[in-house]
Formats: C-alpha cells, structure tokens, sequence
C-alpha cells in the first residue's frame, strides 16, 4: 500500500462563518488556527496550505478570562528611538476589536511564508455583517 501524497489539485477550500460573541478569547482563536491550517481535514499535509476559510463576526464581543483586561498589552513601535506604544486590550477592543483576534490567531499559525498565506485567509469583523455572502459560507460552531 502507498503513502497518499497530497498535491495542492486535491485541495478543495471552503468558507465558514463563526460568531465570536461570548466564546473565550483563546479557545476561539486555537479553534479558528485548526481550521485555517487544514488540521481538520484528512488530507492534511503540514508543507501545504490545505486549510478553509474562516469568517468571523462580532469580533468586538470576545470574552476575556481574568485581570486580562487590564494587565494585558499590546505593543508596537514606530521604528524610531524611543517609538515603544502599548496598548491595554480594553482599549483595543473598543478601537480596533479586530486586531484582538487577529493577533492571538497569529500566534498560533506557523511563522514563515506558510503561516503568512495561511493567516490571509481569516476575515474579522467587528460587527455582525460581512461581505463574503457570495462564497455560501457555512456556520461553524468553535
């Protein structure tokens, strides 16, 4: 018997939608990486992008355990001396909830090419609507 071999013609990508009202921050986003890496399916192949896409709304309703609210921070720097900002996530939740999301999800995904084809394929939102209709995505509960 032969080893199957999965070549990038086999692969057959699909659209879902999740909602990320009340669910844990965490849990939500290593269910969202599963997905997008293709871990799901039995065709999975770690060299390939074999994953779906995942559309996810109400990204602004996560649900955070803890103090993280005010002990967690973001940070980013501008490139020059002294350009250090961080940003509690309160805060980045009421501006930019989609980068809360986005961030943990990257955390989980391979670094490298791989993991930056791979993360162009999840859509957030911070509301309840999107404008992937056309795909006839499918509900997915994470």
């Amino acid at each position: 018997m032969k080893t199957f071999n999965t070549k990038p013609a086999d692969i057959k990508r699909e659209w879902y939608v999740v909602s990320a009202e009340g669910k844990t921050l965490g849990r939500l986003a290593s269910g969202i990486a599963k997905i997008l890496k293709g871990k799901h399916k039995t065709i999975y192949t770690p060299h390939l992008d074999c994953g779906d896409f995942v559309v996810v709304l109400n990204a602004g309703k996560v649900r955070v355990t803890g103090k993280k609210l005010v002990e967690k921070f973001y940070y980013h720097h501008s490139g020059y001396p002294g350009g250090m900002k961080k940003t509690v996530l309160s805060d980045q939740l009421k501006r930019h909830p989609d980068r809360v999301l986005k961030a943990a999800v990257w955390g989980m995904l391979p670094k490298g090419r791989l993991g930056r084809v791979i993360f162009k394929k999840l859509k957030v939102y911070a509301g309840a609507t999107h404008p992937h209709l056309a795909h006839k995505p499918k509900t997915l509960e994470v």
